[in-house]
């Protein structure tokens, strides 16, 4: 290949290299994805509580102090992400069982004051329905779950409802002698109602 047949080359695939890194910039670069609105949690309005069976007899509870980190657009559910906060010590039976519960064998309050769930993925299931697959943690032992979450909107804002079982043994809530499910049931339904400030309307 002659000298000449070099340079001829040599400019090509200079101009090609020019042209497409031309091209490149010209093409304009997708916009980041927006950012869900963050919500506000309204505790006046807001509740969750609890079923308990001991012996076969209801035992009816709640949580006096929680919160909630939610970012969430419903016409956008899978770019939401929500954090949950329980303050086991908060918990309302009655005088007696709530001081049981924050033993050792139990909620072991003083080590893990706090249960927490944070989403990992949230799909729409239904007009205002949604699922929140997520990872719930308390007393140091985490698990998958999944939530169902209803939204209907209020004159206080936006209500997020829904209920799921717990199971207490999965978290070693109620050892050693309380593990016996024929005393205190595995199963404890738990609900849920949170009104929310600042979501988008369905």
């Amino acid at each position: 290949m002659t000298s000449a047949s070099l340079v001829r080359r040599s400019a090509l695939v200079l101009t090609l290299m020019l042209a497409s890194v031309a091209a490149t910039a010209a093409t304009p670069a997708a916009p980041p994805a927006a950012r869900p609105p963050q919500a506000r949690l309204v505790m006046p309005a807001s509740e969750v509580t609890f079923v308990a069976r001991q012996i076969g007899v209801p035992l009816d509870g709640r949580f006096k102090r929680f919160d909630a980190q939610i970012a969430f657009d419903p016409r956008q559910p899978q770019t939401g992400r929500v954090q949950f906060q329980i303050d086991l010590g908060s918990v309302a039976i009655n005088a007696e069982t709530d001081a049981e519960l924050a033993k050792p064998e139990w909620f072991h309050v003083a080590s893990f004051p706090k249960a927490q769930f944070v989403s990992r993925a949230i799909r729409p299931v239904g007009p205002g329905r949604f699922e929140v697959a997520g990872a719930l943690s308390i007393k140091g032992v985490q698990r998958e779950l999944v939530v169902p979450v209803t939204l209907a909107p209020s004159p206080a804002g936006t209500v997020a409802t829904g209920s799921f079982v717990l199971k207490r043994l999965d978290f070693k809530v109620g050892d050693g002698d309380w593990a016996d499910p024929s005393v205190v049931a595995n199963d404890v339904q738990v609900r849920f109602k949170l009104t929310l400030q600042g979501l988008p309307p369905l």
